[in-house]
C-alpha cells in the first residue's frame, strides 16, 4: 500500500491585509481634520498611523508577493475615492477633484515608491535595517511633497516647516519600531 503524501494547503489570507490597509487609509482620511497643538503648530492625529500603511504594504510584499502588494495599494486607493464620494453623496455635498486628489496622489505615488524601493531591497540585499528605515522615511517624505503640491493654497505657510519637521520626527520614531517588526517577518508564507 502506497503512502499518500498529504500536501498541506496554504490558505491565502492576503485579502484580510488588503482590507486592513483599505480600512486604515479610510480611517486616516476621516481623522485628518482632528488636530492637536505642538509648539504652536496644529498637527493631525493621522500622523501616528501613516507609517503603519507602509508597514502593511511591506508585510504583504514580504509574505505574499509584489503583485498582491500592488493590488492592495490600488484597491485601497480606489476605496479611498469611493469613500469620499459616498460621504459627499450622503451629506449632500459636491465632490470636487481637489477634495480627494491630494490624499489619493500622495498615497498612491508614495506607496508605489515605497514598494519599488522595498522590493529592490528584498530581492537584492539582506534587508539592512538602516536602508529599510530610509525607505520608510523617504516614502513619507514623498507623500508630504505630493500632498503639499496639491494643497499649497490651503496650507498655513507660517508654521509649515516647523510642523513638517515635528511630524517627520514623530513618524521617524514610529518607523524605528516598524522596521524592528519588519525585520522579524520571514519571507513567504509559512507551512504548518
Amino acid at each position: 500500500m502506497k503512502k499518500k503524501k498529504k500536501e498541506k494547503e496554504l490558505y491565502d489570507d492576503c485579502w484580510l491585509y488588503i482590507l486592513l490597509l483599505s480600512t486604515l487609509v479610510i480611517l486616516l482620511d476621516s481623522i485628518k481634520k482632528y488636530t492637536f497643538t505642538c509648539l504652536n503648530v496644529n498637527l493631525t492625529y493621522s500622523l501616528f498611523l501613516l507609517p503603519v500603511e507602509y508597514f502593511i504594504v511591506a508585510y504583504i510584499a514580504k509574505k505574499y508577493d509584489y503583485k498582491k502588494a500592488v493590488a492592495a495599494i490600488s484597491m485601497s486607493g480606489v476605496l479611498l475615492v469611493c469613500f469620499n464620494a459616498t460621504v459627499a453623496f450622503f451629506l449632500h455635498e459636491q465632490l470636487f477633484l481637489t477634495n480627494v486628489s491630494g490624499e489619493f496622489c500622495g498615497y498612491v505615488i508614495s506607496q508605489f515608491v515605497f514598494l519599488l524601493m522595498y522590493f529592490f531591497l528584498m530581492n537584492n540585499t539582506k534587508m539592512p535595517p538602516i536602508l529599510v528605515y530610509g525607505t520608510y522615511l523617504f516614502s513619507i517624505f514623498v507623500f508630504y511633497i505630493f500632498y503639499t503640491l496639491v494643497y499649497i493654497n490651503h496650507i498655513n505657510l507660517n508654521h509649515y516647516w516647523t510642523g513638517f519637521f515635528i511630524t517627520f520626527i514623530i513618524q521617524g520614531i514610529i518607523c524605528i519600531g516598524l522596521v524592528y517588526l519588519d525585520n522579524k517577518i520571514k519571507r513567504g508564507q509559512e507551512t504548518k
